[in-house]
């Protein structure tokens, strides 16, 4: 799927549908926010949320002083929906319209999130671009924290196929750069009621050695 095509597919989403009748949204992001936890970043460090959307974790990040949040997504709708939910607290966030597969990061984050925007790459090539600019915009000694379908997820989303991770292979797309800290599973239950299996996967980007 080209760049245009996934715009427009997620332009219409955030355009015809409310906000907290998409299948994948969550009033609380409490997984990604224990995984915070666990990898220790602090809230002067810089966070981007990748495919952030409409997502409640950038509203949690500033409750929690979190005070150099950027939020990357392809709809500007989505994008327009948190702003408008934040308020004045809007202008503590940077907010980019953009595809993380061509985006051009102008600089380097401490904290790489991403839940549910890697599955959506189902093209190789997408793929690799995507983890090139993880790679160019995670610090060393950074953490990404990746949430996906879990092989037992399902296969598709939104209409549109889905790529399926676990731990290890995951784990093998971000290569020995990265060191795995934690791995689990959830259920996401839908606004409709559906059971979704999720893998989360927490990992450090190893700091390059001295020659």
């Amino acid at each position: 799927m080209s760049e245009t095509t996934r715009q427009a597919h997620w332009q219409s989403v955030y355009t015809s549908k409310a906000d907290d009748s998409v299948s994948w949204f969550e009033a609380e992001p409490a997984v990604s926010l224990a995984l915070i936890d666990l990898v220790g970043t602090p809230p002067d460090a810089a966070v981007i949320d990748v495919g952030g959307g409409a997502s409640r974790l950038v509203d949690r990040l500033l409750e929690r002083g979190f005070g150099d949040v950027t939020v990357l997504d392809l709809s500007a709708a989505a994008l327009d929906v948190a702003r408008a939910r934040l308020g004045a607290g809007a202008a503590r966030v940077q907010w980019i319209v953009g595809d993380v597969t061509t985006w051009e990061p102008a600089r380097r984050y401490a904290l790489w999130h991403d839940r549910a925007a890697l599955h959506f790459l189902t093209d190789p090539a997408d793929r690799a671009a995507y983890f090139a600019r993880l790679r160019r915009a995670l610090l060393p000694d950074g953490h990404a924290i990746i949430a996906t379908f879990a092989p037992d997820g399902p296969a598709r989303c939104s209409g549109l196929p889905v790529q399926r991770y676990d731990a290890d292979s995951l784990g093998a797309a971000l290569g020995p750069e990265f060191e795995l800290l934690d791995s689990r599973r959830h259920t996401h239950v839908t606004p409709a009621g559906v059971e979704q299996r999720f893998h989360f996967g927490a990992f450090r980007r190893r700091p390059v050695s001295a020659p």
